[in-house]
């Protein structure tokens, strides 16, 4: 289930990913008290759509490329609009310019927020501490974000937000990815969490829910857009998002935007939004 992210860097994938991801910051941001980030994941922080990677896919022509110039409705533009402005913002800075989760979350931090950022891989930590040095806010570190996770929570903020995005590079990496909520849970169980996955095989997603949904965790939403319906084990069909500690009307907006965009972003039947409780609320 490879998913080396500079090659589909603002495909639909990514649009359900930083859609929700801003949507959340801007929740945050609601009240006055700071408010830390943690990305176990977190790349290079901006991505060229014109670049060697992106450019060789073109996956972001039916992703952020279908959503350029479209007003999909009241309750769709609502929950695109956070998202929507961290790349107006960045576009002034280059056309072909598409912001990654850590940079997607700096445009939305305040000036009491704080963002640490992690990546492994050396190249990738370069090229974000590049992107990120002038900003006093944030801190990258050069780590294995598995390893960062339960050491670095909860936050001195105690209010924020755990993104986990491996680029599922490995096999097991859902079940690996919720043995370390739920470890990181036990840590910080008042902290909002966003567990991304690509969805390619019907069997293992349900497998990664059922898991969650087993856990005793309370709080947790599953959200998923799906440009078609899953079938071929090694075609990524749409991604999901589980949220510990969702925001108590995300639920709500989100099932009243999502579906028109998930029927932009459609590739196929069974292009489709969801928006479910896998636990108590």
């Amino acid at each position: 289930m490879n998913y080396r992210h500079a090659f589909h860097a603002g495909n639909f994938a990514d649009v359900l990913k930083h859609v929700v991801l801003a949507l959340v910051v801007r929740h945050l941001n609601g009240k006055d008290k700071p408010w830390g980030y943690l990305d176990t994941h977190a790349g290079v922080g901006i991505y060229d759509l014109a670049g060697d990677e992106a450019g060789r896919t073109g996956e972001w022509r039916n992703g952020v490329g279908r959503l350029s110039g479209v007003t999909l409705g009241e309750a769709s533009e609502a929950v695109l609009a956070p998202w929507r402005e961290t790349l107006a913002s960045l576009k002034s800075e280059g056309e072909t310019l598409y912001p990654g989760s850590p940079e997607i979350v700096r445009r939305l931090a305040r000036s009491e927020d704080r963002l640490r950022l992690c990546e492994k891989h050396p190249r990738d930590a370069a090229a974000l501490a590049a992107v990120m040095r002038r900003d006093k806010r944030v801190k990258v570190v050069e780590i294995d974000g598995w390893a960062a996770l339960n050491g670095w929570l909860p936050p001195r903020e105690r209010r924020g937000l755990v993104l986990i995005d491996p680029p599922f590079e490995e096999t097991g990496e859902l079940t690996r990815m919720a043995e370390a909520f739920l470890a990181a849970h036990k840590v910080w169980p008042t902290g909002i969490f966003a567990l991304w996955r690509p969805i390619k095989s019907k069997a293992e997603n349900a497998a990664f829910l059922r898991t969650l949904a087993g856990s005793g965790v309370s709080k947790l939403l599953n959200v998923e857009l799906l440009a078609r319906e899953p079938g071929d084990p090694k075609m990524l069909a749409g991604s999901g998002l589980v949220l510990a500690n969702p925001p108590w009307t995300l639920a709500e907006e989100l099932a009243a935007g999502l579906p028109n965009i998930a029927h932009a972003l459609s590739q196929g039947p069974g292009a489709r939004a969801v928006v479910e409780p896998l636990s108590a609320q």
